[in-house]
């Protein structure tokens, strides 16, 4: 390899490698309540997409959520975001898994929070992650 390449090609890999550990550093969180619980787990929060890992469990209802319109992404205190995308199971049944994908926010945030409002609960339950 020329030169010249050679530290543009280690940059490179230092920022793949800074990236892949950011949203590594981000702990799943869970929430347990009203019978239901719900873990989320950053994948990805830098690039053009960002996505959350989330799994609902319950043994006592059907896991009717439609994830798209109730999740919701805030971002430095700002407007809640609503996702570009959900990729997972459907509606229904007792275990769910899926990720959830947004837009990545612009100016990059130091603090994120997804909330996910659940049909009959009477407040969003937020999930935390500290970026700096």
């Amino acid at each position: 390899m020329p030169r010249v390449k050679r530290p543009l090609f280690a940059l490179l890999a230092a920022l793949a490698f800074t990236s892949v550990m950011a949203a590594e550093n981000l702990v799943p969180q869970r929430s347990s309540q009203a019978g239901v619980a719900v873990r989320v787990t950053p994948r990805t929060v830098t690039g053009p997409v960002w996505e959350f890992e989330v799994a609902l469990d319950t043994h006592s209802r059907d896991l009717s959520d439609d994830l798209a319109s109730s999740a919701a992404l805030v971002v430095d205190g700002s407007a809640p975001a609503k996702p570009s995308g959900w990729q997972g199971d459907p509606p229904g049944g007792h275990h769910r898994k899926g990720v959830l994908r947004f837009d990545a926010p612009k100016p990059a945030p130091a603090a994120i929070e997804l909330r996910i409002q659940r049909q009959g609960e009477p407040s969003p339950r937020p999930f935390r992650w500290s970026l700096h």
